[in-house]
């Protein structure tokens, strides 16, 4: 087989309809698009118009609430922590902090502190150090016999 001989699949690839081009393609003239309106000219945006009715997402009530100032935390699951000390990247004799989770690489950024949740299997003995972290994550690490000390949320800067 030659680059040149290198083709798609029957069928897998469709001709795009050419609209507008003569009588003869059955889509000449007014492409499909029927005789004037609105909708027969471009850059028109229509969607949710019901010729002048109140349209149904205005209708609907509005509900719930977006915290403006919430706190965003980078989530960890204990069992990806477990992968990254078997994998050598977390040293499991030396404190755990955020820090330490950002340089490994398991965290990306630390936003408003690391929080960590309990998912999948962990046995290390380990100390961690983060700002949060669900109970049943707390209660995982001190069964394997480590600590996990939930720190205070670091100021706003």
């Amino acid at each position: 087989m030659k680059l040149h001989e290198l083709r798609d699949n029957d069928g897998a690839t469709k001709k795009a309809k050419r609209v507008g081009r003569g009588p003869g393609s059955g889509k000449g003239k007014t492409a499909g698009r029927g005789i004037k309106g609105q909708k027969s000219r471009s850059g028109v945006a229509i969607n949710g118009y019901e010729g002048g009715q109140m349209p149904l997402y205005q209708r609907l009530p509005k509900r719930g609430f977006n915290k403006p100032n919430r706190k965003k935390f980078a989530v960890v699951n204990l069992g990806l922590i477990q992968k990254f000390i078997d994998a050598k990247k977390l040293d499991a004799s030396a404190a755990i902090t955020e820090d330490a989770l950002v340089e490994s690489g398991l965290v990306r950024r630390k936003l408003d502190g690391v929080r960590i949740l309990a998912k999948g299997e962990f046995n290390a003995k380990v100390t961690l150090d983060v700002t949060g972290a669900s109970k049943s994550a707390v209660d995982a690490v001190e069964k394997a016999g480590g600590t996990l000390t939930v720190a205070s949320a670091p100021a706003a800067e």
